[in-house]
């Protein structure tokens, strides 16, 4: 085994938007990191989903405003094909509709492009890892207001259909989940082990039918299973 088969994979990332200056600035500084590669850019949403298809990236940053195709419709054409890749919707508008349309579309998260570069390498890792990134402080209300637009949040008909009740613990992780914490920092809170909770969230995903925690995070706000 040759040094490089032992050093860790990079995570490969495709930067989808269709201004040139964006495209630079946010590519030089992945370009920097030593966890990520730039794979490849894409200036509209079918270029986004061509190049996905050749380059298959870990996570795509996708802007939603683009000529050809839109963000949303690139992001629903990737999941349904390489539903493994990560999307982050990068746009400008921090819009109820907007968020609502990307939850739906598949997309793991929401980041503005006024985001500062700390929370915007944070957004790709947490992609990476699978985690959820809509109640960040960029967002903080984006995801209640995206479940709010839903059915009403109480009430008994409201509620996910469940394939089994959940858990006194598994409740606690599912709220802990909804706040936007990472397996580490759930079992950092709650003092169990971090393999405890990798256990409880999958449990957690196969009660809801659902496949990855956004959608668990949305069914169970949309219920009002969570604050």
């Amino acid at each position: 085994m040759t040094l490089e088969d032992r050093l860790p994979s990079k995570i490969k990332v495709l930067l989808a938007d269709d201004q040139t200056m964006i495209r630079q600035g946010f590519g030089y500084v992945i370009g920097l990191q030593a966890d990520m590669q730039l794979v490849g850019e894409a200036s509209d949403g079918r270029e986004a989903v061509e190049r996905t298809a050749e380059l298959r990236p870990d996570v795509v940053l996708m802007d939603i405003q683009m000529p050809r195709m839109s963000g949303i419709e690139a992001i629903q054409q990737i999941m349904s094909r390489w539903p493994e890749t990560k999307t982050v919707i990068l746009t400008t508008f921090d819009d109820q509709e907007y968020i609502y349309q990307g939850i739906r579309a598949g997309a793991v998260g929401y980041l503005l492009k006024d985001a500062d570069v700390e929370e915007m390498l944070a957004a790709i890792r947490s992609a990476f890892r699978g985690e959820a990134i809509y109640k960040t402080g960029l967002a903080a209300n984006a995801l209640l207001r995206v479940a709010a637009s839903g059915p009403a949040m109480t009430g008994a008909d409201t509620k996910p259909p469940m394939l089994e009740p959940l858990t006194d613990r598994e409740q606690q992780i599912l709220q802990e989940m909804a706040y936007g914490l990472r397996n580490d920092q759930i079992a950092q809170k709650l003092v169990i082990a971090e393999g405890t909770v990798k256990s409880h969230v999958h449990r957690i995903l196969q009660k809801f039918g659902c496949e990855d925690r956004t959608q668990v995070v949305v069914a169970a706000l949309r219920g009002g299973m969570v604050d």
